[in-house]
C-alpha cells in the first residue's frame, strides 16, 4: 500500500514552516484504515500485550481499534483537566511548544505489558511522557507503534531502548 498517498500534507499548520501530516484522509478510507490497523496489530499479536494506551486525541483513533483487535483494554492518555478520577501528570516538549498529559492512577496494574499507539512519532516528547507515566504506575512498555514517523526530528532517539514500529516514514 502506498501509505503516503493516503496522508494529506498541510503546509504552515499549526504555524508557519510546519508540514502537518493529516491522517484524516487515511482514516476516512475504510479499507486502507482497516489495513493500517491490521499491520499494527500483526506486529504485536504474539507479544502478550495486556493494555494499549493512546495519547489524546489521534492516539485514540489508532490505539482503540488496535486494542479491540488484540482483545485487550484501551487506556486513554488525556490533556490536563479531562480525567475525572485520581491522576498522574507529566509535562513535556512538543516539536513546536510544551504540553502535559495525564493518566488515571488506577489505569495500569504493576507488571502489565503495555503497547503505546499513536498517529505520529515526531520529537518523541509525547511518547516519552506516556512511557514515564506507564513506568511510574508499574507497567512495562513492550512496544511503541505509530502510523507516521518523522525521522528528521529524531524522536526514536529520545525513546531509545523501546521498540519502535512505524507504518510510514518521512
Amino acid at each position: 500500500m502506498e501509505w503516503k498517498n493516503l496522508i494529506r500534507v498541510v503546509y504552515d499548520f499549526p504555524e508557519p514552516g510546519i508540514r502537518f501530516k493529516d491522517i484524516t484522509t487515511l482514516l476516512k478510507n475504510g479499507p486502507a484504515f482497516r489495513q493500517a490497523i491490521d499491520v499494527l496489530v500483526n506486529n504485536y499479536k504474539d507479544e502478550g500485550i495486556d493494555l494499549v494506551i493512546g495519547p489524546e486525541a489521534r492516539g485514540f483513533a489508532v490505539g482503540a481499534p488496535v486494542a479491540y483487535a488484540l482483545g485487550v483494554g484501551f487506556v486513554p492518555v488525556r490533556k490536563p483537566g479531562k480525567l475525572p478520577a485520581e491522576k498522574l501528570s507529566y509535562e513535556y516538549s512538543l516539536e513546536y511548544g510544551k504540553d502535559a498529559l495525564e493518566i488515571h492512577t488506577d489505569a495500569i496494574t504493576p507488571g502489565q505489558r503495555v503497547l503505546l499507539v499513536d498517529d505520529l512519532l515526531a520529537t518523541g516528547g509525547t511518547t516519552k511522557a506516556a512511557i514515564e507515566m506507564v513506568e511510574k504506575l508499574g507497567g512495562k512498555v513492550v512496544g511503541t507503534a505509530f502510523l507516521i514517523e518523522l525521522g528528521s526530528l529524531k524522536g526514536r532517539e529520545l525513546i531509545s531502548g523501546y521498540p519502535v514500529f512505524s507504518l510510514v516514514q518521512y
